[in-house]
């Protein structure tokens, strides 16, 4: 079995040279198992990759393998790596013409049009981010995203390595988030990278549902409650309806100066937001709904606010903050 990248030995074969050092720096050519834990077959193997790597030497005329001093290979192996390594830069560098007239043929393939018409349903999240970083890498022109609640940071930092390299290409990126998102420091990280790399992100203080939209021509919308699945939908008429609802709410929603933002004082501003829908007669429920928060973290606000203000229910807490004066 040979080392993973052709010049460092296994942990397996470390062993193996170890004990060979253990047994003088010679073990016969056929001789007995040195690993005791490790099959004959096994074994043959990691001798074959010490002797490629240049660490035991195979002496045919006295029947043995000798151990050879690894500071004797160590400027042949760095060597190879340094010409592997500027060898796959030189690569890396050309890919972008090599690949650049593929590329082309590839956006000429007219696209059947009743299958652009047809929803496609993907199932499991794994599933759906691979298909949409399918999408993003060809998106050219822009990227709208509508993202309540919060993301797990693992898929901010997925999203955010896929979008950079969008907006290198020239493309343009806008992605709305709720108020959650401005108590969240890995929300606020990625929105404060993204925004230094070009990409607008506003806050909207309003209900609303998740979407992604490629270049007008590709939306994707959950296709059940839990996000376990979506579809990717490619018709004109739902891709212009969904992209106008989408419109209309950045035109409400709110900027952000993602850079120095106040913890302290963003959970300030959303116990504030929590009071006010309270005083406009909505429920624990419909505010946790509204700010893309938790009910429990919902209820820890309201539980502040009750203290400020001296209510013992949620009716006269709501009473109160609308503007009525506590009886003594």
């Amino acid at each position: 079995m040979p080392a993973p990248d052709g010049t460092l030995p296994e942990d397996d074969a470390a062993r193996l040279y170890l004990a060979v050092l253990a047994a003088g720096g010679r073990i016969p050519l056929d001789g007995p198992t040195v690993l005791p834990d490790t099959s004959p077959e096994r074994q043959q193997a990691l001798l074959e990759q010490l002797v490629a790597i240049g660490l035991l030497l195979a002496n045919r005329i006295d029947g043995c393998y000798v151990a050879v001093s690894p500071r004797s290979v160590v400027a042949r192996l760095g060597r190879e790596l340094r010409t592997r390594a500027t060898r796959l830069l030189l690569d890396a560098d050309r890919l972008p013409g090599a690949l650049d007239p593929l590329a082309r043929a590839y956006d000429a393939v007219p696209r059947p049009a009743a299958r652009a018409r047809r929803p496609v349903y993907v199932d499991g999240q794994e599933d759906i981010r691979l298909r949409i970083a399918g999408l993003v890498a060809d998106c050219r022109l822009e990227l709208l995203s509508a993202q309540p609640g919060l993301r797990p940071p693992a898929v901010l930092e997925l999203a955010q390595s896929q979008d950079r390299l969008m907006l290198r290409r020239g493309g343009t990126m806008r992605v709305l988030y709720q108020p959650v998102a401005l108590t969240a420091d890995s929300a606020v990280r990625h929105a404060t990278a993204m925004a230094g790399h070009g990409a607008q992100l506003r806050v909207l203080d309003e209900p609303f549902l998740r979407m992604i939209v490629i270049d007008r021509r590709v939306a994707v919308i959950p296709a059940d409650d839990d996000h376990g699945r979506a579809a990717f939908v490619e018709d004109p008429a739902a891709i212009t309806y969904l992209t106008a609802g989408f419109e209309r709410d950045w035109a409400r929603a709110e900027q952000v100066h993602w850079q120095g933002l106040d913890p302290r004082a963003l959970t300030r501003a959303v116990v504030h937001r929590v009071g006010r829908l309270l005083a406009q007669g909505l429920t624990q429920r419909a505010v946790a709904e509204r700010l893309g928060l938790s009910e429990r973290t919902v209820a820890g606000h309201i539980s502040r606010l009750r203290e400020l203000h001296g209510a013992d229910t949620l009716f006269q807490l709501g009473w109160l903050m609308r503007g009525g004066v506590p009886r003594d």
